[in-house]
């Protein structure tokens, strides 16, 4: 960028120049000193404009020079510039722009290392039952297999392409919220009725362990999207029942404040390790008393399905020694 270059500048000297020229030739009519002096302030001027001028050029080509680097990938650079004026706002704005640009890409650097991992983890946990739906295929179709045997393998398979059948519908589920394409449709709905929906699947386990369900939540409703808090509250549900022994006992207790309305499970099972507390409601990951058939993933989606209903969970062992699942759904935004 060359100073000579901007007509900007050729116009201001056009404008500048022709009429001290013209200025003096008139003053020296009058007296050559009062001319020279009027040509000498003149010349300063012009001298001092160009000076500052060219300074502010090479701010600018610095500026610009530093923005090249910063589309070219190195987002490095540090912008300081700590004067007045519209070049130093023009600085700030744009080491404003320096430090969005870093954080977005860390933010996709997050986002692609997660999505990576994501992979790998599902990939892992889809491995196991495909490779053992193979083999048992493989033992179905051998020719020495009995008809007991087939059956007994059958029956292995339909589990197993059920817990298949479980584990992709809620990653589906989980990648829909991740990717916030979820549209809640939250109303008011009495929380009685929705516990009781969501235990549904679960009641056969349940008589066959002899397990008995206790809901206190008469006269309490919850505004939610129904169809997803069944799902959380069915995964915490879920998770009792798995580490509760026969003939335990799940209790659902709910109690209205006027800032939130707090759901409180509770089993008689052997409760948490403490090591695993803090790793609950992580992705994928499996407490020490998890069973074979667990994913890592139900408490997940349900603690993300309450995070998205302005919600939170936590867990930790009761005073009876059993799991017990804190759940307030705030009513104002906190």
């Amino acid at each position: 960028m060359k100073l000579s270059n901007n007509p900007e500048i050729r116009k201001f000297l056009l404008i500048t120049v022709m009429p001290s020229l013209l200025l003096c030739f008139i003053m020296a009519f009058f007296s050559k000193i009062a001319a020279i002096s009027v040509l000498a302030v003149n010349i300063f001027l012009i001298v001092s404009f160009f000076i500052f001028t060219k300074k502010r050029y090479n701010r600018l080509n610095a500026l610009s020079e530093t923005i090249d680097k910063i589309l070219h990938g190195n987002d490095t650079i540090n912008i300081k510039s700590f004067g007045e004026g519209e070049l130093s706002i023009l600085e700030s704005d744009v080491q404003k722009m320096l430090v969005r640009l870093r954080d977005q890409k860390d933010k996709l650097e997050k986002d692609r290392t997660f999505l990576a991992d994501s992979i790998a983890d599902i990939s892992h946990q889809l491995r196991t039952p495909l490779t053992s739906i193979n083999l048992i295929l493989s033992l179905i179709e051998a020719s020495d297999t009995t008809k007991e045997r087939r059956e007994e393998l059958l029956r292995e398979l339909s589990k197993l392409i059920t817990k298949t059948e479980y584990l992709v519908s809620v990653l589906l589920k989980i990648s829909k919220i991740d990717a916030g394409t979820v549209q809640f449709e939250k109303k008011e709905t009495e929380l009685n009725a929705l516990i009781r929906k969501s235990a549904e699947p679960l009641l056969i386990p349940m008589d066959i362990k002899n397990q008995k369900l206790s809901i206190n939540a008469d006269d309490i409703s919850l505004n939610c999207d129904s169809a997803w808090c069944i799902e959380a509250f069915g995964n915490i549900l879920k998770n009792c029942t798995e580490h509760t022994p026969e003939n335990g006992e799940i209790t659902v207790t709910a109690t209205n404040t006027p800032i939130f309305t707090e759901i409180i499970i509770t089993d008689t099972g052997s409760g948490f390790n403490k090591e695993d507390i803090p790793h609950i409601f992580e992705r994928f990951y499996k407490g020490r008393n998890s069973s074979k058939e667990s994913f890592g993933i139900g408490l997940n989606l349900a603690k993300m399905i309450i995070a998205a209903h302005n919600g939170t969970v936590k867990a930790e062992n009761s005073q009876s020694g059993g799991a017990e699942f804190i759940i307030r759904f705030y009513k104002q935004i906190v």
